[in-house]
């Protein structure tokens, strides 16, 4: 087995979904993203969006929630050379985007995409792995999408 079988590289992966009520969307909100839009459906009518929405920051504390929930490799057993690959910390992402409303009451569906992996020269033993990641609405319209990196000690 290599590395990129056991990650399943370039295979989109179904990670769950995440109904965005109104009262979880306003609590979130309330702590997070107090924005009119976010917290007061009556001011929210009188807004761009023309109703209440969630935090862009809400749907992608949603996609990490159902992210750790499917383990990458989830139901693979490695059988490469080395001790099975253990992943740590994600260093960070890039072109996070939020490019429609999620409003009240849509449930979003949530998908990650390994893209790759290379070696750290700077930590012998890890790798960097990339991903795609992203979130649609009940039409398919996506609502969040970003780039991701995971830290991963694997020989």
């Amino acid at each position: 087995m290599t590395l990129d079988d056991y990650l399943g590289v370039g295979e989109p992966v179904g990670l769950g979904s995440h109904l965005f009520t109104p009262e979880a969307i306003k609590a979130f909100a309330a702590k997070f993203d107090p924005q009119r839009f976010h917290v007061d459906e009556d001011e929210a009518r009188h807004t761009v969006f023309g109703g209440l929405c969630a935090s862009g920051w809400h749907t992608a504390a949603a996609w990490m929630k159902c992210n750790v929930a499917t383990p990458i490799a989830a139901g693979k057993t490695w059988s490469g050379d080395g001790p099975t690959p253990v992943f740590g910390p994600s260093p960070g992402f890039t072109n996070l985007k939020w490019p429609r409303p999620v409003y009240a009451g849509e449930t979003v569906a949530y998908t990650r995409t390994i893209l790759g992996h290379r070696a750290l020269a700077s930590r012998p033993g890890w790798r960097i792995v990339t991903m795609s990641a992203g979130g649609t609405d009940s039409a398919g319209a996506p609502v969040l999408s970003f780039e991701s990196a995971v830290l991963m000690k694997a020989m």
